[in-house]
């Protein structure tokens, strides 16, 4: 291909991969000793997902994982990112279960065996609904039941796993879920969504030093971190008070409410103030922000576009751009009801997300800027939903989303040559998969799942990924990075 992506010299080491998470495409959601996520329940509330969808059978990974993994390999795929399900390891979040531990041991045996870096999440979003009724992320005894399945996890695969992240982005499991409505648990409470905010966190610091804590004695390598969903909070009008005020509050409860207790073991005092009435400060015991502070080896960043923000309303004839959670009529950020999103005029994916590459690379300049303590970087996911036809060929020739990943691919070369520390880049999705509250009416793979069937399909941004892989492999720059 021609594109630019093609011709950037990318260091030695640099790691191509792609992810998923356990919920959206294992299926088998009650065999092998699994019960119920707080997701299997959401998906049974009426209305609560697009088209009555489910997350009972995805896309059967849980049976056809070793086709999945050889799909990954022709692809030349460096890592895989995937996650380990909570309901799964430890059913009902009592005793720990060890067949559904052996399949992710299974799992990890497959991406060895196939020359694939393990790269596991332990919480992308499938708390037990058990744990969920006493309270789920609300309770403060959550983070310490994280920390017991973690250690179960690590007392399986620490042997061959060296890469872990704690969290895959808060913000939506405990906001969106807990204030928003429109993630599981699906409530609409602020002081319970902040309250999983600071738990959560705990959560994060005490499981890093308990798995480094084990690390050390077994004489392991162990790699630590987490990641976030950040975006560029962009004031519509750089020069309007309100418009900046707007953008303040979405940077304090998008961005810092999560950088700043990780990296610098603070809460940001503004958004302390804009949230005064919710109660974040009183669940802040001594000590807290300290354990939460743990040193970290790398911190995973998640993106997909800016947020274009105002303070003031949108005029009734203008469409919003809307995050897939942020319908109309709820606001999952506490004390910023007010700010609306107008359109900038930019491209849009089927989510109705603007496309900014540029923006990518803002972020990334930006975080090594304003975090001098700030551990290597990685994009754990970037990617895009488009409405994909399969051709009279049976390809699938989604020129958008080729274009899409190879832009903001092309935008990390950008910020790695502005000084960034960008070590790697996770595709979003290796395939087709449950979308969450949209079901299986947004497709984000870069492999098609035929829903039916479940044959999968690579899309021609597949193949362009993997030719970009091949490309860096033999047109790397002779940096070596240690990742």
């Amino acid at each position: 291909m021609n594109h630019p992506s093609f011709r950037r010299d990318w260091p030695a080491d640099f790691i191509w991969g792609s992810a998923t998470a356990a919920a959206q495409i294992e299926g088998a959601a009650h065999e092998g000793g699994k019960e119920d996520s707080i997701w299997d329940a959401f998906a049974r509330v009426p209305g609560a997902i697009a088209g009555g969808d489910t997350p009972d059978r995805a896309v059967d990974h849980y049976h056809r994982m070793p086709e999945d993994v050889a799909l990954m390999r022709s692809l030349g795929l460096d890592s895989y990112r995937f996650s380990t399900s909570w309901a799964r390891v430890v059913p009902g979040g009592r005793a720990v279960n060890r067949e559904g531990l052996d399949f992710y041991s299974r799992l990890v045996d497959e991406l060895l065996g196939a020359g694939i870096l393990p790269w596991l999440t332990l919480y992308h979003w499938d708390l037990p609904q058990a744990l969920q009724e006493q309270g789920g992320w609300a309770n403060r005894d959550t983070a310490f039941r994280f920390v017991e399945y973690a250690e179960a996890v690590y007392d399986v695969l620490g042997d061959r796993v060296t890469h872990w992240t704690t969290f895959n982005e808060p913000l939506c499991s405990s906001l969106i879920g807990y204030v928003g409505g429109e993630h599981a648990p699906g409530l609409n409470d602020p002081e319970a969504g902040l309250a999983a905010v600071h738990h959560q966190h705990l959560a994060h610091g005490l499981a890093v030093e308990r798995l480094r804590g084990l690390a050390d004695a077994a004489g392991r390598d162990i790699r630590l971190g987490i990641t976030l969903n950040l975006t560029n909070a962009v004031p519509n009008d750089a020069a309007d008070p309100v418009d900046l005020e707007a953008a303040r509050r979405i940077d304090a409860l998008w961005n810092r409410m999560y950088l700043e207790p990780l990296l610098l073991g603070a809460y940001p005092a503004d958004l302390l103030a804009d949230v005064r009435e919710f109660g974040l400060d009183s669940r802040v015991l001594p000590g807290d922000l300290e354990q939460i502070a743990q040193p970290i080896d790398f911190l995973g960043v998640n993106h997909y576009h800016d947020d274009n923000v105002s303070g003031h309303p949108l005029p009734a004839d203008a469409a919003p751009s809307l995050r897939p959670t942020d319908r109309p009529g709820r606001s999952p950020f506490p004390g910023s009801e007010h700010v609306s999103t107008p359109s900038r005029g930019l491209p849009r994916t089927s989510m109705d997300w603007e496309v900014n590459p540029g923006g990518l690379t803002r972020l990334l300049v930006r975080l090594g800027a304003e975090y001098p303590n700030l551990p290597p970087l990685y994009v754990t996911e970037n990617g895009a939903a488009y409405d994909d036809v399969v051709s009279a060929d049976g390809a699938v020739h989604d020129a958008e989303r080729t274009a899409y990943v190879l832009d903001h691919v092309d935008a990390i070369a950008d910020a790695i040559e502005q000084g960034a520390d960008v070590r790697g880049y996770f595709v979003w999705s290796l395939l087709d998969n449950f979308e969450w509250a949209w079901g299986y009416e947004k497709r984000f793979g870069i492999v098609r799942v035929d829903y039916d069937t479940f044959e999968r399909t690579p899309k021609d941004s597949a193949h362009a990924f993997s030719s970009l892989i091949a490309r860096s492999k033999t047109h790397a720059a002779t940096t070596t990075i240690v990742g």
